[in-house]
């Protein structure tokens, strides 16, 4: 027989939505961070593992061509996305730092890096995101609850209040569409 938690669900992923709710000025402030870096020529870079690096393409792919309104591409790139860079770095090296490498190769002082981890503690994006510190980049985390590693990095961590991975994935969806909106609303004609 076919179990499936719809109520349970539907609770936990409506208190996990109105978390990104109650933080409206801090989303705001990231959109805005973000428009200030592209427009002095910077760009977007998202990385996560799983659902996040998912997360990651489509929100690039988002920022790139459009997310609603036509607008000009806005530069901004996955680091999830290629299987040859992840495969051979990780065979070379080491998994754990996959991202910090591609950090360092692409990123410059100014640029946005946009780190997603429901954990908050993932090896490859919190040195992900040491590098991004190091170089100069503005860093953004999005995290489900609990302090971790990412929320005591991050400039910026955003912090879902909720335990469950799928809540918490729902939710930084939920908020990343909230910034190309917010994207959308400065640089659409």
């Amino acid at each position: 027989m076919v179990r499936i938690g719809f109520e349970h669900a539907l609770q936990s992923h409506h208190a996990a939505i109105e978390s990104v709710l109650q933080r409206r000025e801090d989303i705001v402030a990231m959109v805005e961070k973000i428009a200030e870096s592209l427009d002095k020529g910077g760009k977007v870079l998202w990385l996560g593992n799983g659902g996040s690096a998912a997360d990651a393409q489509h929100m690039a792919a988002e920022l790139m061509v459009r997310y609603v309104k036509d607008r000009r591409p806005l530069a901004s790139l996955a680091l999830t996305t290629d299987s040859s860079i992840l495969t051979a770095h990780s065979n070379d090296y080491a998994f754990q730092s996959v991202f910090a490498r591609q950090i360092e190769a692409l990123a410059s002082k100014g640029d946005i890096v946009i780190a997603m981890s429901t954990s908050g503690n993932s090896q490859n994006v919190v040195e992900a995101v040491e590098e991004a510190k190091r170089i100069g980049c503005f860093s953004i985390a999005m995290t489900g609850r609990e302090e971790s590693r990412l929320s005591e990095l991050a400039d910026i961590c955003f912090r879902i209040d909720c335990v469950e991975t799928a809540r918490i994935q729902e939710a930084h969806t939920f908020l990343n569409h909230l910034i190309c909106e917010g994207l959308d609303s400065i640089y659409a004609s």
